[in-house]
């Protein structure tokens, strides 16, 4: 090889780093390579300063060396060397040590003054390569389980965080509704169109028939006052509405009726399609409350012109007065009836205020309850419906109003089908119906409680007509009910008179005054008293000698007439006559045989003795020392004592 020639090989350092990790993607992390002070303070940590170079134990023994690299067979000559080697100094050793002591002192302080300074030398810590441990297998196969378990529970962790994530965004797309959806949703309840690049919606009846002038127009805008950024509320909707600004708030049609007089007073008020201040369902939309609270706007406002209308063109004794959002009429003279339209902001405190001064009575819901009806009734026949939330499907009649063609209906037609009576008329007729009804039940519970006897009572039917109602009055005394059941009246009670059915079949009609009724009870109850004789005489065994409805004899009546009843007993000895009049009351006169009147003088003219069985003259009875409960009662008791065993 000697004749090869001379090939120079430069032996350096690779400039590659060292790869200290491999992913699992592929990627790789080097490890970055020290600087010269880290090299530094590496190599100075190798040092190992427990070892001291003038120290006897650290230096070999003489002649190590040698013996290292000398031949096994000079072993013989080593041992006799160091058999004849002179024996050191005793305290050689703890001087040994004290200089090696010394000399670690010094390199101390010396290390300890450069760091000090920070001119020299920094001290920069090192990652030293930790040593693996020993460990025995079970431990090792412990750890791998272990990191196995931890990497399956990362894995699992970061998908269910994932899947959070996911729920999450769902449910913030479902809360985020979009507009067209919803303006979808709208449609299917409200009548919209499109005009240029607006929405337009619909809140009046005119597809129903209506002819009130009012647009009840509002507009559909697109809701930009979230922040998407933010986290969005559970009541966000994609769209609001825009309505009028007539429109905006509540609205209802108050009507009272007052009569200020003693005998009835102010009957109250009633507050008709007031509605209670809206509360939020959870998934309702907002707007459909605003559309319903504007719409029952436009309804009572669109109903008061109706009824102004009419007041101005009814034609009556007492003309009807429209002073701005009030009607006042009279039924009756001194009752007064006013309707007025109560229009109120979106302000709760007004509304609450409003709601405690005008508290409904007990007795005016049947006005309210019959008002609706009329209200119902005259929006069907002229809106197709009052309470109906979707104008846009409201028909409006019958097919053939509608329908162009000979099978349609004529002017005429349509003319008779039409009410000839209006909305305020009903209304005032209702109005007096009720006033007359209320009138006669407190008539009649004020004689039930001025006149313990008789007794009056009054069923009232529970079927009535908005214009009529009826009334089965009774007059009876305690503790004969069924043998006195001669009075039973029938009272109907209409707008503006009562007729009375008696048992007989017999009709009597009286006016609405208070004082006609108040005066035909008082003489029904004085008859049932005469009636109550008759009866308790056929029980007793008497005969009636004579009974009148209508007496001509004795004082005038200032009500009605007097009814008078003669009975004798069952021998005919005795007999008792009884008048009674509604104002006079009761006289009650007995007739006794004339031979128990001994103050009566004898007679020429009657000589026989058989004329001595005729009854002599009547005396009355002092009726307020009698004992008894009632009139029927203290009456049997003056039967019993004149019939004879």
């Amino acid at each position: 090889m000697s004749g090869a020639p001379a090939v120079r090989i430069s032996i350096e350092s690779a400039s590659e780093k060292q790869v200290q990790e491999v992913g699992l993607d592929g990627s790789e992390t080097y490890l970055q390579p020290l600087s010269m002070s880290q090299n530094l303070a590496r190599l100075a940590q190798r040092i190992d300063f427990s070892q001291g170079s003038g120290s006897e134990e650290d230096e070999p023994p003489p002649g190590a060396q040698a013996r290292d690299w000398a031949a096994p067979g000079d072993a013989e000559d080593e041992e006799g060397l160091v058999k004849f080697q002179p024996s050191l100094w005793p305290w050689d050793s703890v001087r040994n040590n004290l200089r090696g002591a010394l000399t670690e002192m010094c390199v101390l302080y010396d290390v300890l003054s450069i760091v000090k300074d920070k001119k020299f030398m920094t001290l920069d810590p090192v990652v030293q390569d930790p040593l693996p441990p020993k460990q025995n297998p079970q431990t090792l196969q412990l750890i791998s389980k272990k990191k196995s378990l931890a990497g399956a529970a990362q894995i699992l962790l970061k998908g269910a965080e994932r899947l959070s994530k996911s729920v999450a965004e769902n449910q913030e797309n479902k809360r985020q509704r979009d507009f067209n959806s919803e303006l979808l949703r709208l449609r299917q309840h409200w009548k919209l169109r499109k005009v240029g690049d607006k929405i337009l919606g619909d809140l009046s009846y005119r597809s129903a028939g209506s002819l009130f002038p009012h647009h009840g127009t509002f507009e559909v805008i697109k809701n930009t006052d979230i922040d998407l950024d933010k986290k969005i509320p559970e009541d966000y909707c994609p769209l609001d509405v825009q309505i009028p600004s007539d429109l905006e708030g509540s609205a209802y049609i108050k009507v009272s009726i007052q009569k200020q007089a003693p005998d009835i007073g102010d009957l109250g008020t009633v507050n008709l399609f007031k509605r209670p201040l809206p509360k939020s369902k959870p998934g309702a939309p907002h707007w459909q409350t605003k559309l319903e609270a504007a719409q029952n706007v436009l309804l009572c406002k669109e109903i008061f012109a109706q009824l102004s209308r009419e007041a101005v063109q009814i034609k009556s004794q007492i003309p009807h007065i429209v002073v701005k959002n009030q009607i006042i009429s009279q039924p009756f003279p001194g009752l007064q009836l006013s309707i007025s339209l109560c229009h109120s902001s979106n302000d709760k405190k007004s509304q609450k205020a409003a709601s405690e001064k005008q508290s409904p009575e007990d007795h005016l819901y049947v006005l309210e309850h019959n008002l609706h009806q009329l209200i119902r009734e005259f929006h069907k026949q002229t809106l197709s419906s009052t309470m109906m939330p979707h104008p846009a499907s409201a028909p409006f009649g019958h097919k053939r109003m509608r329908m162009a063609g000979p099978q349609a209906f004529d002017k005429n037609d349509i003319s008779s089908l039409q009410p000839n009576e209006g909305l305020l008329e009903k209304i005032i007729k209702q109005a007096k119906h009720i006033f007359l009804r209320r009138r006669t039940a407190r008539t009649i519970d004020s004689l039930a409680s001025r006149i313990e006897d008789p007794q009056i009572q009054a069923h009232w039917s529970n079927i009535n007509d908005v214009y009529e109602s009826s009334v089965k009055v009774l007059i009876t005394s305690q503790g004969y009910e069924q043998i006195c059941k001669s009075i039973q009246l029938q009272l109907n009670i209409g707008v503006e008179q009562i007729r009375v059915v008696h048992r007989d079949g017999r009709v009597i009609t009286l006016s609405h005054q208070e004082q006609e009724l108040q005066d035909f009870l008082l003489s029904q109850m004085s008859q049932h008293q005469v009636h109550a004789v008759q009866q308790l005489a056929k029980v007793m065994g008497w005969h009636v000698l004579s009974f009148s409805n209508h007496v001509g004899l004795g004082p005038v009546e200032s009500i009605g007439n007097a009814s008078a009843i003669t009975v004798a007993s069952p021998s005919g000895d005795y007999a008792i006559s009884v008048r009674n009049g509604p104002e006079s009351g009761s006289k009650v006169m007995v007739q006794f045989p004339r031979c128990q009147c001994k103050d009566l003088p004898k007679s020429d003219v009657l000589q026989d003795s058989k004329w001595n069985h005729l009854r002599g003259p009547f005396r009355e009875v002092q009726w307020n020392k009698m004992e008894g409960r009632n009139f029927v009662y203290k009456l049997e008791l003056l039967m019993a004592a004149l019939t004879p065993c």
